[in-house]
């Protein structure tokens, strides 16, 4: 039977403070979990978000929501996972019997939904420290040594794939190629603007070149992502800071005064979800919302809603973690994609306040934290 392993994990203590390492506590998984003993984990601005409260502002809480790991125990109605599986967390499951999942509509599942309250789904927590109760993110906690989730979140991966690679894949690299993929449904010949170009834009920019789009535009205000766009398949770059003009005049600037068929908004700053909308085609033009931060409102004009335009937000790019996440391993195994490009820094956990520092660097995309 498992027991309590006492190990060091990444906790932050409250709003706004740099997290600590410190020993924490993590019990044995319950009947439809698995303890997972990290490998590697990744940093997402998504965890920034987290020590500053929001969505919710819920402390003690160990950091890290990407990253992958072995199963060293599993509870005894765990199917279909067995100790010493190589496993990536999802963050939101898939039942395949719900009325969303059944849907085609959606990947937000909601026998296995998204959880933002910290705790696992029966309400409580796997993780202590000093006896006081420690706080999830979202389905996991990656920035420990060992960490519990339930097993309906988790996806099993080939032990040959690259681990870091597999870490990038359980949130923003993914969200992004969703997001054309699944959310926008690019189709061959068509114009997709991607606007902010981390992880996540890089990855939109990848499904939009699979799927066979004919102008692919990449908007940053850091000069050193031209480079990296185009290794993933961007045909034009707009630094911002280099016109007066705004984003979307340069981008109709680019598609003959019309727009682009799709626009994919990565970076969560809510004023550009209005540029995205006047910058794509009147009457079909789409606007992908993929962006996290905290603002949560922005200005909208509505008239560019009544002349045909949709604006839809998702969330991990509406990708199914048992349907569709399987096939982006697949691609990764194939080496079709370009998650070596992503890789450009790395810290030990002992070093995680290294990695909120490097992320600010104009030629830093994904920080992997080695775990072992």
């Amino acid at each position: 039977m498992s027991q309590v392993i006492t190990c060091k994990a990444a906790v932050c203590w409250g709003n706004g403070e740099e997290p600590k390492i410190e020993e924490i506590q993590v019990d044995p998984p319950k009947s439809s979990e698995i303890r997972v003993k990290m490998l590697y984990a990744s940093l997402c601005h998504t965890d920034v978000t987290l020590c500053h409260g929001h969505p919710v502002p819920v402390f003690p809480r160990v950091l890290g929501h990407e990253g992958v790991g072995v199963v060293e125990s599993i509870g005894d109605e765990v199917k279909g996972i067995k100790e010493g599986d190589l496993v990536i967390p999802g963050y939101i499951g898939e039942c395949k019997e719900c009325e969303n999942c059944k849907s085609g509509k959606t990947n937000l599942c909601l026998k296995y939904p998204l959880s933002v309250n910290g705790l696992m789904p029966d309400g409580t927590s796997r993780m202590s420290v000093k006896g006081q109760m420690l706080y999830h993110v979202l389905s996991c906690s990656t920035w420990s040594e060992y960490m519990v989730m339930d097993a309906n979140y988790a996806v099993k991966i080939d032990a040959t794939l690259n681990l870091a690679h597999a870490s990038f894949l359980a949130c923003g690299y993914s969200t992004g190629f969703g997001s054309a993929w699944k959310e926008a449904n690019v189709e061959k010949g068509s114009s997709v603007a991607v606007i902010g170009l981390g992880a996540v834009g890089l990855g939109a920019i990848e499904a939009a070149r699979i799927q066979g789009a004919g102008k692919i535009i990449g908007v940053d205000k850091n000069a050193r992502k031209e480079e990296k766009g185009k290794a993933f398949g961007m045909t034009e770059f707009i630094n911002p800071d280099e016109s007066e003009k705004p984003i979307s005049e340069q981008i109709k600037d680019l598609t003959d005064g019309l727009g682009v068929d799709y626009c994919i908004e990565c970076s969560g700053v809510t004023a550009l979800l209005n540029e995205s909308l006047l910058a794509v085609k009147l009457g079909k033009g789409k606007v992908i919302s993929v962006g996290f931060s905290m603002d949560a409102t922005g200005p909208i004009n509505l008239f560019h809603l009544l002349l045909g335009k949709t604006l839809k937000g998702c969330t991990f790019g509406g990708l199914k973690v048992k349907s569709d996440l399987p096939i982006l391993l697949d691609k990764c195994s194939k080496k079709e994609l370009h998650l070596d490009e992503l890789l450009t820094h790395e810290v030990p956990l002992e070093d995680i306040n290294k990695a909120f520092q490097v992320i600010k660097q104009p030629d830093c995309v994904k920080v992997l934290i080695k775990i072992e």
